[in-house]
Protein backbone atom coordinates (compact mmCIF):
# COMPACT_ATOMS: atom_id res chain seq x y z
CA UNK A 1 0.00 0.00 0.00
CA UNK A 2 1.30 3.50 -0.77
CA UNK A 3 2.49 5.44 2.27
CA UNK A 4 0.92 8.68 3.47
CA UNK A 5 3.89 10.50 1.97
CA UNK A 6 3.40 8.81 -1.40
CA UNK A 7 -0.34 9.52 -1.49
CA UNK A 8 0.20 13.12 -0.47
CA UNK A 9 2.89 13.51 -3.13
CA UNK A 10 0.52 12.10 -5.75
CA UNK A 11 -2.19 14.60 -4.74
CA UNK A 12 0.30 17.44 -4.81
CA UNK A 13 1.39 16.36 -8.30
CA UNK A 14 -2.24 16.40 -9.48
CA UNK A 15 -2.68 19.90 -8.12
CA UNK A 16 0.56 21.09 -9.71
CA UNK A 17 -0.39 19.60 -13.07
CA UNK A 18 -3.84 21.21 -12.95
CA UNK A 19 -2.36 24.58 -12.05
CA UNK A 20 0.25 24.41 -14.79
CA UNK A 21 -2.40 23.44 -17.34
CA UNK A 22 -4.43 26.48 -16.29
CA UNK A 23 -1.44 28.81 -16.53
CA UNK A 24 -1.27 29.27 -12.77
CA UNK A 25 1.58 29.10 -10.28
CA UNK A 26 1.24 25.73 -8.48
CA UNK A 27 2.49 27.30 -5.24
CA UNK A 28 -0.66 29.47 -5.21
CA UNK A 29 -2.78 26.39 -4.37
CA UNK A 30 -2.62 24.93 -0.87
CA UNK A 31 -3.70 21.39 -0.01
CA UNK A 32 -5.85 21.12 3.11
CA UNK A 33 -5.80 17.69 4.74
CA UNK A 34 -9.38 16.82 5.65
CA UNK A 35 -8.91 14.66 8.74
CA UNK A 36 -12.47 13.52 9.41
CA UNK A 37 -12.47 10.12 11.25
CA UNK A 38 -8.66 10.05 11.41
CA UNK A 39 -7.11 9.50 14.83
CA UNK A 40 -4.48 11.81 16.28
CA UNK A 41 -1.61 9.48 15.45
CA UNK A 42 -2.56 9.35 11.79
CA UNK A 43 -3.00 13.11 11.67
CA UNK A 44 0.44 13.69 13.19
CA UNK A 45 1.96 11.27 10.69
CA UNK A 46 0.26 13.16 7.87
CA UNK A 47 1.58 16.46 9.21
CA UNK A 48 5.10 15.02 9.27
CA UNK A 49 4.71 13.75 5.70
CA UNK A 50 3.29 17.06 4.50
CA UNK A 51 6.07 19.00 6.21
CA UNK A 52 8.72 16.80 4.60
CA UNK A 53 7.12 17.14 1.16
CA UNK A 54 6.78 20.90 1.51
CA UNK A 55 10.40 21.22 2.61
CA UNK A 56 11.52 19.36 -0.50
CA UNK A 57 9.65 21.98 -2.53
CA UNK A 58 11.21 24.89 -0.64
CA UNK A 59 7.96 25.65 1.20
CA UNK A 60 8.27 26.30 4.92
CA UNK A 61 4.65 27.35 5.46
CA UNK A 62 2.31 25.64 7.93
CA UNK A 63 0.44 22.43 7.13
CA UNK A 64 -3.27 23.08 6.70
CA UNK A 65 -5.70 20.70 8.44
CA UNK A 66 -9.50 20.66 8.23
CA UNK A 67 -11.91 19.19 10.77
CA UNK A 68 -15.60 18.54 10.11
CA UNK A 69 -16.81 17.84 13.63
CA UNK A 70 -16.21 19.81 16.80
CA UNK A 71 -16.16 16.61 18.87
CA UNK A 72 -13.25 15.24 16.83
CA UNK A 73 -11.50 18.59 16.89
CA UNK A 74 -11.65 18.72 20.69
CA UNK A 75 -10.38 15.13 20.97
CA UNK A 76 -7.32 15.88 18.83
CA UNK A 77 -6.66 19.34 20.26
CA UNK A 78 -4.08 18.28 22.89
CA UNK A 79 -1.98 16.54 20.24
CA UNK A 80 -2.12 19.53 17.89
CA UNK A 81 -1.72 22.35 20.42
CA UNK A 82 2.08 22.52 20.27
CA UNK A 83 2.16 22.46 16.49
CA UNK A 84 -0.48 25.20 16.28
CA UNK A 85 1.33 27.35 18.84
CA UNK A 86 4.59 26.96 16.92
CA UNK A 87 2.93 28.01 13.67
CA UNK A 88 3.63 24.64 12.04
CA UNK A 89 -0.05 23.78 11.62
CA UNK A 90 -3.22 25.71 10.86
CA UNK A 91 -6.54 24.12 11.73
CA UNK A 92 -9.72 25.08 9.87
CA UNK A 93 -13.23 24.04 10.78
CA UNK A 94 -14.74 22.86 7.49
CA UNK A 95 -18.00 21.34 8.74
CA UNK A 96 -21.27 22.88 9.83
CA UNK A 97 -20.98 24.74 13.13
CA UNK A 98 -23.76 25.11 15.67
CA UNK A 99 -23.65 28.24 17.79
CA UNK A 100 -23.59 26.22 21.01
CA UNK A 101 -20.31 24.60 19.92
CA UNK A 102 -18.38 27.85 19.33
CA UNK A 103 -16.70 27.88 22.74
CA UNK A 104 -15.48 24.30 22.28
CA UNK A 105 -14.11 25.05 18.82
CA UNK A 106 -12.48 28.42 19.33
CA UNK A 107 -9.37 27.52 21.37
CA UNK A 108 -7.98 25.17 18.71
CA UNK A 109 -8.92 26.52 15.29
CA UNK A 110 -7.13 29.18 13.31
CA UNK A 111 -9.94 29.49 10.78
CA UNK A 112 -13.56 28.65 9.97
CA UNK A 113 -14.70 28.10 6.38
CA UNK A 114 -18.43 27.57 6.90
CA UNK A 115 -20.18 30.81 7.85
CA UNK A 116 -23.53 30.63 6.08
CA UNK A 117 -25.69 33.06 8.02
CA UNK A 118 -25.39 36.40 9.80
CA UNK A 119 -26.51 35.03 13.18
CA UNK A 120 -23.62 32.57 13.26
CA UNK A 121 -21.16 35.28 12.24
CA UNK A 122 -22.45 37.60 14.96
CA UNK A 123 -22.17 34.94 17.65
CA UNK A 124 -18.70 33.90 16.52
CA UNK A 125 -17.48 37.49 16.38
CA UNK A 126 -18.71 38.18 19.90
CA UNK A 127 -16.94 35.12 21.31
CA UNK A 128 -13.74 35.91 19.40
CA UNK A 129 -13.67 39.47 20.75
CA UNK A 130 -14.19 38.24 24.30
CA UNK A 131 -11.33 35.78 23.80
CA UNK A 132 -9.08 38.55 22.48
CA UNK A 133 -8.78 36.90 19.08
CA UNK A 134 -9.27 37.72 15.43
CA UNK A 135 -10.38 34.58 13.60
CA UNK A 136 -9.89 34.00 9.87
CA UNK A 137 -13.23 33.07 8.31
CA UNK A 138 -14.83 32.28 4.96
CA UNK A 139 -18.41 32.49 3.78
CA UNK A 140 -19.76 29.16 2.53
CA UNK A 141 -21.80 29.46 -0.66
CA UNK A 142 -24.09 26.77 -2.09
CA UNK A 143 -23.24 27.26 -5.76
CA UNK A 144 -24.92 24.01 -6.84
CA UNK A 145 -28.30 24.78 -5.29
CA UNK A 146 -28.50 21.21 -3.98
CA UNK A 147 -30.65 20.93 -0.87
CA UNK A 148 -28.20 18.47 0.70
CA UNK A 149 -25.47 21.11 0.77
CA UNK A 150 -25.05 23.94 3.24
CA UNK A 151 -24.21 27.51 2.35
CA UNK A 152 -25.80 30.82 1.55
CA UNK A 153 -27.39 31.13 -1.90
CA UNK A 154 -25.18 32.91 -4.44
CA UNK A 155 -27.70 35.77 -4.54
CA UNK A 156 -27.03 36.48 -0.85
CA UNK A 157 -23.31 35.76 -0.73
CA UNK A 158 -21.99 39.28 -1.32
CA UNK A 159 -24.28 40.83 1.30
CA UNK A 160 -23.32 38.19 3.86
CA UNK A 161 -19.63 38.65 3.07
CA UNK A 162 -19.95 42.40 3.62
CA UNK A 163 -21.68 41.77 6.94
CA UNK A 164 -18.96 39.36 8.09
CA UNK A 165 -16.19 41.68 6.94
CA UNK A 166 -17.56 44.46 9.12
CA UNK A 167 -17.47 42.47 12.36
CA UNK A 168 -14.78 42.90 14.98
CA UNK A 169 -13.10 39.62 15.87
CA UNK A 170 -13.37 38.20 12.35
CA UNK A 171 -11.18 38.58 9.27
CA UNK A 172 -12.85 37.65 6.00
CA UNK A 173 -10.35 35.67 3.91
CA UNK A 174 -12.57 34.43 1.09
CA UNK A 175 -15.30 32.00 0.05
CA UNK A 176 -15.80 28.24 0.31
CA UNK A 177 -18.08 25.81 -1.51
CA UNK A 178 -18.71 22.11 -2.03
CA UNK A 179 -18.90 21.27 -5.72
CA UNK A 180 -21.95 19.91 -7.49
CA UNK A 181 -22.52 16.17 -7.34
CA UNK A 182 -22.37 15.60 -11.08
CA UNK A 183 -20.45 13.54 -13.63
CA UNK A 184 -20.59 16.54 -15.96
CA UNK A 185 -17.30 18.38 -15.60
CA UNK A 186 -18.89 21.47 -17.10
CA UNK A 187 -21.51 21.63 -14.36
CA UNK A 188 -18.90 21.24 -11.62
CA UNK A 189 -16.58 23.78 -13.18
CA UNK A 190 -19.44 26.20 -13.74
CA UNK A 191 -20.18 26.23 -10.01
CA UNK A 192 -16.57 26.97 -9.23
CA UNK A 193 -16.52 29.74 -11.79
CA UNK A 194 -19.55 31.22 -10.05
CA UNK A 195 -17.71 31.25 -6.72
CA UNK A 196 -14.74 32.98 -8.31
CA UNK A 197 -17.03 35.63 -9.80
CA UNK A 198 -18.58 36.27 -6.39
CA UNK A 199 -15.12 36.56 -4.81
CA UNK A 200 -14.08 39.05 -7.45
CA UNK A 201 -17.25 41.08 -6.86
CA UNK A 202 -16.53 41.21 -3.13
CA UNK A 203 -12.96 42.35 -3.68
CA UNK A 204 -13.99 44.94 -6.26
CA UNK A 205 -16.61 46.39 -3.91
CA UNK A 206 -13.95 47.95 -1.71
CA UNK A 207 -16.24 47.41 1.28
CA UNK A 208 -14.53 47.69 4.67
CA UNK A 209 -12.84 44.47 5.72
CA UNK A 210 -12.92 42.79 2.30
CA UNK A 211 -9.35 43.47 1.14
CA UNK A 212 -8.08 40.09 2.41
CA UNK A 213 -10.91 38.04 0.87
CA UNK A 214 -8.79 36.37 -1.82
CA UNK A 215 -9.12 32.69 -0.94
CA UNK A 216 -11.32 30.22 -2.78
CA UNK A 217 -11.63 26.94 -0.86
CA UNK A 218 -13.13 24.57 -3.42
CA UNK A 219 -12.42 21.18 -4.87
CA UNK A 220 -11.84 17.82 -3.20
CA UNK A 221 -10.17 14.53 -4.09
CA UNK A 222 -12.51 13.81 -7.01
CA UNK A 223 -12.67 17.25 -8.63
CA UNK A 224 -9.33 18.92 -8.11
CA UNK A 225 -8.70 19.83 -11.73
CA UNK A 226 -11.82 21.92 -12.44
CA UNK A 227 -11.47 23.67 -9.09
CA UNK A 228 -7.85 24.61 -9.71
CA UNK A 229 -8.67 25.66 -13.27
CA UNK A 230 -11.24 28.10 -11.90
CA UNK A 231 -8.91 29.62 -9.33
CA UNK A 232 -9.00 27.50 -6.16
CA UNK A 233 -6.41 28.62 -3.63
CA UNK A 234 -7.27 25.78 -1.21
CA UNK A 235 -8.33 22.25 -2.15
CA UNK A 236 -9.65 19.98 0.60
CA UNK A 237 -8.39 16.41 0.32
CA UNK A 238 -9.31 13.50 2.59
CA UNK A 239 -9.66 10.16 0.84
CA UNK A 240 -7.00 11.04 -1.70
CA UNK A 241 -4.45 11.10 1.13
CA UNK A 242 -5.92 8.88 3.86
CA UNK A 243 -7.82 6.38 1.73
CA UNK A 244 -11.50 5.47 1.89
CA UNK A 245 -13.17 6.11 5.22
CA UNK A 246 -14.54 3.04 7.01
CA UNK A 247 -18.21 2.29 6.44
CA UNK A 248 -20.23 2.92 9.63
CA UNK A 249 -21.46 -0.28 11.27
Amino acid sequence: MPSLHDRLAAVRARVDDAATAAGRDPSAVRVLLATKTQDAGTVLAAVAAATDLASSRGDDGPVLLGENRVQELVAKAPDLAGLVAAGRVEVHMIGNLQRNKINQMLPTVTGLETIDRAALADALAGRAVRAGRTLDVMVQVNVSGEESKSGVAPSGAVALAHHVAGLDGLRLTGLMTIGARSDDDGVVRGGYARLRTLRDEILASGAPGTAAAHDLSMGMSGDLAPAVAEGATIVRVGTGVFGARPTPA
